[in-house]
């Protein structure tokens, strides 16, 4: 059984450097802007920091809210049809 853990991103936010650790330890990060969705296999894709960054991170140079970690998949910002699909 997994745990969950809910963090407020108001009183705990991550800067660039941990965004990006957070998501080197994800095997699938996917990154909503809007209706885009990008799915990135980190094992296969391999992305650069930079790259993440540009998905992840937001203008205050914070990680992106919301996120979401369900295993090894880390979820980042709102689209509520990759929500349906990824965690139903």
């Amino acid at each position: 059984m997994e745990t969950s853990e809910e963090v407020n991103a108001k009183k705990s936010t991550l800067d660039r450097a941990q965004a990006l650790q957070l998501a080197r330890q994800a095997s699938m990060v996917y990154a909503a802007r809007g209706k885009k969705v990008v799915a990135i296999n980190m094992k296969k894709d391999k992305p650069d920091d930079e790259t993440l960054a540009k998905l992840i991170v937001g203008p205050t140079g914070n990680l992106r809210a919301p996120t979401l970690r369900v295993g090894k998949t880390l979820l980042v910002g709102f689209n509520q049809e990759m929500y349906d699909e990824l965690l139903a």
